[in-house]
Parts: C-alpha cells; structure tokens; sequence
C-alpha cells in the first residue's frame, strides 16, 4: 500500500491538498470554487465523487470556499474542529448533520492502514489545526498558516518522508509592497504566516533521514516569487549543513496548476 499526493492549489488565493491511499482518499481543504476543485481534481485523472471525505484546517476563505458546494454535491463528510465548525457557520451554507464531523486537534483518526494525526498551528483562526498522514512507517507533514513553529509542532512533524511547508513571504518584498501597515504587521506576526528564512530554519530542526521531499507552499503572489523562495530556502538550509538536491529535494507549488500525484 501506498500513500499519494499532489497539492491541487497553494496560495493566497485559494489551497487544497488531495491525499489518498489504495482505500481511501481526501481533500485538506477546498479554497476554490466548486468548479475550479473538480477541475484540479480532473487534472490528476482522479473523481471528487469518490472522495473518503474532506479535512479543514481553519475557517479562512482562501482554505474554505468550495467545501459548502462540494459537501452537498457530492454528500461528502467533513471533518473539522469544533471552534473551526462554529466559526464556518454562515459561510459555507447549510451542511446536513450526518456529513458532519469533529476531529478534535491532537488527536489521530485511523482510515483502514492510514492514521490522520492533527496539531495546533499559530494563525489568527479560530482554532487552526493541520494534519499528519501515517501509512507503513510513511510520513506526510501538511504545514502552513503558522506565524512560527514551535517547539511543541517540530516534536509532531519531525522526519517526516515529505514536507508541504510554508513559505509565505519574503520579509524585504513585504516590507516594501504595497500592502497596508496593519496587514504586514499581521503576516509578520506570530499568528501570520512564516517568511522564507524562518521556514527554512525551522525545516532545518525536524529534516531527518527518512526526508526526501520538501515541497514549499502558500507562497504569497504580492511578497513572494518562486525562484526567490527556493533560493532563500537553499541557502538557509545550506548554511545549517544541509545538503540540497542529494539528501533531499526541494520544489515549488503553484495557486492553480496541482503536482504530479507523487508517492510519498
């Protein structure tokens, strides 16, 4: 058995992660539209109708657009913490009880040989949570919309197989855009999103040897540019002794083209 993904959309304007096993498969998040979801969904020749269900990691819309739709359109259960339900009410349209269900943060659900594991990230939601997938000593690390990785986050994600990681901003380009004081002092802030430098340095504590993969993610389209984030990246973990490109890889994401579905 073995567990696949591809990171359907990442970025500021919209984010959704397909991960299946030969048993079971689910969204972390729908931040699209309905239509857009089925389109990126097709494009890795894979059927939203066939989904086990839908995980959210927090009520931001970029994260949370399409789930209304697709739930009703395709009866699909949902699963999120309760803080997460109450502060989607009205957003996302009436969900029938039966496709609702709470997955508490730091907790595991266990989906046949795949086990789903939630921790707590620092993000001005109302309880923000991402998701660790286990499959035969497999590990896949879903981490974005954190203003910092704390001690307690690294001792969860450490040696995980791969990474989707965020790395928003670069600090110079933010503090330099067009953005409004008040935004860029929340994006710098510990419930914001983590820069390229301190993704890297946080990448570089729980990079173990099973890591072959690091895929950076939720790249801002005003304070960000791909090349820009490799780089920084590149450079941070190379000068915490890292081996770029032999011990691991590192690649891109894009807000509307998904990854090839890629074993873990």
């Amino acid at each position: 058995m073995t567990l696949h993904f591809s990171v359907l959309a990442s970025g500021s304007t919209g984010n959704a992660i397909y991960v299946e096993t030969e048993e079971h498969s689910f969204l972390v998040d729908a931040g699209l539209s309905g239509k857009q979801m089925e389109a990126l969904i097709s494009q890795i020749n894979r059927d939203m109708g066939k989904l086990s269900g839908l995980l959210v990691t927090h009520e931001h819309s970029d994260h949370i657009k399409g789930i209304g739709v697709l739930a009703r359109k395709y009866k699909l259960p949902i699963y999120a913490n309760e803080k997460t339900w109450s502060a989607m009410n009205g957003l996302i349209g009436e969900i029938p009880t039966e496709q609702k269900f709470t997955f508490h943060m730091e907790t595991v659900k266990s989906f046949g040989s795949l086990d789903i594991e939630s921790f707590g990230v620092s993000h001005d939601a109302a309880e923000p949570m991402f998701y660790v997938f286990h499959q035969n000593g497999k590990k896949l690390v879903l981490i974005t919309d954190t203003g910092y990785v704390s001690d307690r986050m690294k001792g969860i994600i450490s040696n995980a197989d791969t990474y989707i990681f965020e790395s928003n901003h670069d600090i110079q380009m933010l503090r330099m855009g067009r953005y409004p004081w008040s935004i860029k002092r929340r994006i710098l802030s510990d419930v914001g999103h983590v820069s390229n430098e301190d993704a890297a340095i946080a990448m570089s504590e729980v990079i173990g040897d099973q890591t072959k993969r690091i895929y950076l993610a939720h790249l801002s389209q005003d304070n960000n540019m791909k090349d820009l984030a490799k780089m920084a990246v590149t450079q941070t973990l190379e000068g915490q002794g890292m081996r770029v490109g032999e011990q691991f890889e590192l690649f891109n994401t894009d807000p509307k083209i998904p990854t090839a579905l890629t074993a873990v």
